[in-house]
């Protein structure tokens, strides 16, 4: 029997909210509905230029591949969570954070002077989410980082697509998916963002390799892949790469492929206020549900209504009565 359901490679970020117009993000040159990084002065002038707009002032440990582990955390899966935090204030605080949420991490986290990095999220009235992030130390997540006895008793190792950006972390998503498949653990890679796709996409396929056993992407970065114009065509090129997949549609729901059959889940209605996390949440709640042996379409189905309640509010995260709530009905 396996220690851990899931084993994720990640940034360490602590995210800060700020509610900002269309005009801020035009006065400030801030590309729109995409992560951008930036340096720790950039941040700042934000920061202060901002600081009246705040949202959602306590400070959430983030990164897309945490929030994932940290949402299926919560519905019981057991998790571990592979990032890089510095011996700082914000690194304890993140560290504490994820041990609250019961996901495991390497004992020699946080030895390392540094600056464990932030995300600024602006959400505009559309709930759209822009993200302007300083990685910090977490630039500096290597292959040293994973634990390969913990990823060897893992079901699935899950790798967020924004470690395309760095030097160090694209070489440790790909030494990750190797050693997974040496284990026999099943792999599953996020796409993370259309800027990533747009500007990374060699480094991408890199990380994708021969295949992965399951691939996450929302419709823009489907398409954008791709190379296609239409979402069905996009999802006839990603089975040569996924042998399954699930591409999110926003209120329209998500495209299924289960290695066998394609299918359309409906979405759930919500008022969105916020879809910062709304990703990371389909993706935990989804990993989770096939742990628990679910079928890809009941996986979908779960993951929908999580992310429907996720954008709802401010933050990625649902409180703990929410996760109770999805997991009764």
């Amino acid at each position: 029997m396996s220690q851990y359901d899931i084993y994720a490679l990640g940034a360490a970020l602590l995210d800060t909210e700020i509610e900002v117009s269309d005009a801020d993000l035009a006065t400030f040159n801030i590309d729109k509905g995409v992560m951008t990084l930036v340096d720790e002065a950039r941040q700042h002038e934000l920061m202060n230029a901002l600081s009246e707009h705040l949202v959602h002032s306590k400070r959430s440990s983030g990164g897309s591949a945490a929030n994932s582990v940290i949402a299926a955390s919560y519905f019981g899966s057991k998790c571990f969570y592979s990032c890089k935090v510095a011996n700082d204030e914000n690194g304890k605080h993140y560290l504490a954070d994820l041990s609250a949420a019961n996901v495991a991490f390497h004992n020699n986290n946080g030895v390392d002077t540094g600056i464990t990095g932030k995300c600024l999220v602006l959400i505009t009235p559309d709930a759209e989410r822009t993200m302007n992030t300083y990685l910090g130390i977490s630039e500096q997540l290597s292959t040293k980082d994973i634990d390969e006895d913990a990823l060897s008793q893992s079901r699935w190792a899950y790798i967020e697509g924004y470690q395309v950006t760095s030097e160090t972390g694209r070489p440790a998503a790909i030494k990750l998916r190797e050693l997974a498949h040496k284990h026999k653990v099943k792999v599953a890679l996020s796409l993370s963002d259309p800027a990533m796709v747009q500007f990374f996409h060699e480094g991408l396929s890199s990380m994708i390799g021969d295949g992965v056993d399951l691939l996450f992407c929302n419709e823009a970065e489907a398409l954008a892949y791709t190379k296609s114009d239409n979402i069905d065509d996009a999802a006839e090129v990603l089975k040569a790469c996924a042998q399954s997949f699930a591409i999110t549609l926003g209120a329209k729901g998500a495209l299924i492929y289960d290695g066998q059959n394609l299918s359309t889940v409906d979405g759930v209605e919500a008022k969105a206020v916020d879809t910062n996390g709304a990703g990371d949440m389909f993706a935990g709640t989804f990993l989770h549900a096939l742990c628990e042996g679910a079928s890809y379409e009941e996986a979908a189905k779960l993951a929908n209504r999580s992310a429907a309640i996720v954008v709802s509010q401010y933050g990625p995260r649902l409180r703990e009565e929410q996760y109770l709530e999805l997991k009764s009905n």
